[in-house]
């Protein structure tokens, strides 16, 4: 079956009081899921005025209301956090997640998180800029003991990350990227490259990733290659939809699928039934070894 082929996450918007939400995270870990995430915004789209949550004190209680399943962001972003208190929360969370965690980042965008410190949007090229000096410091601060940095955008001074991560040497990132610069962090850094499915180009970043990583002296196959979908298509539509989707990625060559967990209205409209089925049909069998 297709799907064995790939690991199965999915994202659950901070959009609920935990009362509401402890639920949802217990059952992707029972329906089989491989990883679950949830996204790092101070607010997103058209949440700005709905209720939104938190994501590390979120993971925190995900950490403690899961066992097995892998939890991570998708993706935090420079656009309203600083490298140094950020790496002492990651690492805390990794702890307490016992090695369960995956940092998800990614350079940001335009929106409420853009300017809700009262900072003007940065253009594309400043993004791209931080993001990668956000990457590389946060790399250090979760691998040394002690950490100097004076960048163009973000210092530290002896910042310490005793006694570091569960997971060694590090958190494993998991850095999405659609351009050049990301993907080459992404070789550089990342256990897993992340890409959309809304923009139509995945062949093609795809065949661009392979190019880079041999420039950099990496293998394609020791990157992990994760897809989130539900911008173009829904792949919880139907038991036929997730199935072509599962297996239209696993050919081109992704390693792991994400989906959205469904909401009664948009985004990501989908009946939890039709989860329920397609985790019974698919993840399930899969991870019982079942064909």
């Amino acid at each position: 079956m297709p799907t064995h082929r790939l690991r199965c996450g999915i994202v659950i918007l901070p959009e609920d009081r935990w009362s509401v939400m402890s639920e949802c995270w217990r059952a992707a870990e029972d329906y089989g899921f491989d990883h679950v995430w949830t996204y790092d915004h101070l607010t997103w789209r058209t949440f700005r005025d709905q209720p939104w949550f938190g994501a590390i004190p979120t993971l925190t209680a995900a950490a403690l209301a899961t066992s097995r399943v892998r939890i991570g962001t998708l993706v935090a972003s420079p656009n309203f956090r600083h490298p140094v208190p950020f790496a002492k929360e990651l690492m805390t969370l990794d702890d307490i997640a016992g090695g369960r965690l995956t940092l998800g980042v990614g350079a940001g965008g335009e929106g409420w998180d853009a300017t809700a410190l009262g900072q003007t949007e940065w253009a594309a090229e400043e993004r791209a800029d931080r993001f990668e000096e956000f990457v590389t410091l946060l790399d250090g601060l979760l691998t040394q003991p002690q950490t100097n940095h004076t960048g163009r955008f973000y210092s530290a001074e002896e910042a310490r990350a005793l006694p570091g991560c569960v997971q060694q040497p590090r958190i494993p990132f998991a850095v999405a990227a659609g351009g050049p610069r990301g993907m080459r962090l992404a070789a550089g850094y990342a256990a897993t490259w992340v890409t959309l499915d809304d923009r139509g180009l995945e062949r093609d970043q795809l065949e661009r990733l392979e190019e880079i990583c041999q420039e950099v002296g990496r293998t394609t196959e020791s990157l992990e290659k994760l897809v989130l979908t539900g911008f173009s298509r829904n792949p919880l539509a139907s038991v036929a939809e997730f199935e072509d989707t599962a297996e239209r990625y696993a050919e081109m060559g992704f390693t792991d699928l994400v989906v959205h967990w469904p909401r009664e209205g948009e985004p990501f409209t989908a009946d939890r039934s039709m989860l329920e089925r397609i985790a019974a049909d698919f993840l399930l069998l899969s991870s019982s070894g079942g064909s």
